[in-house]
């Protein structure tokens, strides 16, 4: 096991493709792909920050759930949305 965390950023009011998060790929939703291909990095852990209970819902449903920080909705960038994560975690 490695000694670095993953948190991914994922809102769903995105303005290029609103729900991006949530498209589905091969029947699982894309954020799912997502922590499927951090786990494999070793990190120590691999969570989810987002602002919205849909994307929250999505990722706790899978048969291995990561974890999910829930975010506030005025951050400006994924940067500011990993800030408040990796803070509260």
């Amino acid at each position: 096991m490695s000694d670095f965390h993953v948190i991914i950023p994922a809102r769903y009011a995105s303005t290029r493709l609103p729900g991006k998060a949530l498209a589905e790929i091969g029947g699982m939703p894309m954020i799912c792909h997502v922590v499927e291909c951090a786990r494999q990095s070793r990190a120590k852990s691999v969570s989810v920050a987002t602002d919205d209970v849909r994307i929250e819902q999505a990722v706790k449903n899978q048969p291995a759930p990561a974890a999910v920080v829930m975010t506030e909705k005025t951050h400006l960038s994924g940067t500011d949305r990993i800030a408040e994560a990796a803070e509260a975690l």
